[in-house]
């Protein structure tokens, strides 16, 4: 995970924040592809969150320490994250940040603190200090995400050229559907590199930003590739076939990844054009699209607040 301690929270600013000038700090630490942290999500992503903000709690400076210490609350950070992540959905990083006051305090004791909370569950793996209007959500610059497919036992031997054997259970149809996975890959990359409305993607949005501006993403990378997942069990040496769809944005609605993947493999399935997500653009009812892909396929890989460089993806030409 990546985790960046700077400014307070926004929606829960005090005059500690507001006043004056304080400390930012920004650090970086992975997760073995746990629940990521975040404010929604399960309570395992809200857990490691409060995990983060309590050992932080030893930054807090005095001012703010008796705020808490009037309303009966514990002296912890207010630790602000990357992005949300849903119930079920993984990371690799993320990035956090909280504000402090305090001019003592050093990148690396928030580094060692982090570390020697909890070793087996989270890692600090860069710290640093920022501008009091760094926010780790709103100064990102793309997110990136996988989604993993499982292929069934038959596409132990499918390349891109080949129809996956894979069925897909379509929630709708329930019905099974082969897809061939180099369709995907067409169909996925007719996004790059355009600013497009997916609020016929989303879900559960509330709806000052269920249209116009809000729900306008600018698609960087999107590529789809079979591959092998290996696994740390040595009884599973051969490891896993599935396909990958890699996709990094400026930012992404909610649920958005999980009903792209979903809707490319049905029309990948029903033989559609390549350009069949463009034309569902211009639907004005969500149920055109698919019901999301289940959560657990889903991974947010980075966050990055620099130019965007294809090179970093997994999946390139």
């Amino acid at each position: 995970t990546r985790a960046s301690t700077s400014g307070g929270q926004p929606g829960r600013a005090t005059s500690t924040c507001t006043r004056g000038r304080g400390a930012g700090w920004s650090t970086s630490t992975p997760s073995s592809c746990a629940p990521a942290p975040g404010r929604r999500g399960s309570p395992s992503c809200f857990g490691k969150t409060r995990l983060v903000e309590k050992h932080l709690g030893q930054f807090v400076d005095e001012r703010k320490a008796k705020q808490l210490q009037e309303r009966s609350l514990p002296i912890e950070g207010c630790a602000t994250v990357a992005g949300r992540t849903d119930k079920g959905v993984t990371a690799l990083q993320q990035v956090c940040s909280f504000y402090t006051w305090r001019k003592d305090v050093q990148p690396g004791d928030i580094k060692d603190t982090i570390n020697e909370a909890a070793p087996d569950k989270i890692k600090s793996l860069v710290v640093s200090e920022v501008s009091r209007e760094f926010h780790p959500n709103f100064s990102a610059k793309w997110r990136r995400y996988l989604y993993i497919f499982p292929l069934d036992g038959d596409a132990t031997s499918i390349s891109e050229d080949e129809q996956s054997s894979t069925i897909l259970e379509n929630p709708e149809l329930k019905a099974p559907q082969s897809f061939d996975v180099a369709k995907v890959d067409k169909i996925i990359r007719q996004l790059e590199g355009k600013m497009l409305s997916y609020k016929i993607f989303a879900r559960d949005t509330q709806a000052s930003r269920s249209d116009g501006p809000a729900t306008e993403c600018f698609m960087y990378h999107s590529r789809a590739a079979v591959t092998k997942l290996y696994s740390a069990d040595e009884n599973c040496k051969e490891g896993t076939t599935v396909m990958c769809v890699e996709l990094v944005a400026n930012r992404f609605l909610r649920k958005m990844v999980r009903v792209l993947v979903a809707t490319t493999i049905r029309e990948a399935a029903a033989g559609a054009d390549e350009d069949a997500l463009l034309n569902l653009m211009d639907a004005t009812c969500r149920r055109a699209t698919a019901p999301p892909a289940p959560a657990e396929g889903l991974c947010l890989v980075d966050v990055g607040y620099e130019d965007f460089d294809e090179q970093r993806c997994f999946i390139v030409d």
